[in-house]
């Protein structure tokens, strides 16, 4: 970032002495502006080492986690976006839980035209988990039906 407009709202990026949270935290998230928003493009971001408990064991569960999103007018910050994902180490929620919780959290922080978030779980007693969320403003509904009719085909 090389001026001080880019770096405003942005408290996390560069900081040395970030704290590591342990319990789940959508305050961590932290947005800048898209310098492009007179087109659609892609954002892919991918955590693959994304860990959370499950809700009746507490045994922790490990997968990766693919969030893919056309930008608006803001977009999510990478560190914040990790330090956020991290706070779900020590949270007890279902797969399908996490990945909706993870795309209402990023949808309200930022209003993407289009966002889809994916988990890609390692199995447990035999069974591996794949949960896919997508939301899409008014002029992406059509783009937000094919993905999700494209996820019955895989």
């Amino acid at each position: 970032m090389n001026n001080d407009r880019e770096k405003e709202g942005l408290s996390l990026l560069g900081n040395k002495g970030v704290k590591y949270p342990t319990d789940y935290d959508p305050t961590l998230l932290e947005t800048f502006e898209n310098k492009h928003p007179e087109h659609d493009y892609v954002v892919t971001l991918q955590c693959p080492e994304f860990t959370t408990l499950c809700p009746i064991t507490s045994q922790p569960d490990f997968g990766k986690i693919i969030i893919r999103y056309i930008p608006d007018r803001r977009m999510v910050e990478s560190k914040s976006l990790k330090l956020y994902l991290f706070s779900f180490r020590n949270h007890g929620d279902f797969h399908e839980d996490v990945v909706n919780i993870i795309m209402k959290d990023l949808v309200a922080l930022m209003q993407p035209r289009y966002i889809e978030v994916i988990g890609d779980f390692m199995p447990r007693g035999g069974i591996s988990i794949h949960p896919f969320a997508n939301h899409a403003d008014p002029s992406h509904q059509s783009l937000a039906a094919q993905r999700l009719a494209n996820r019955f085909s895989e």
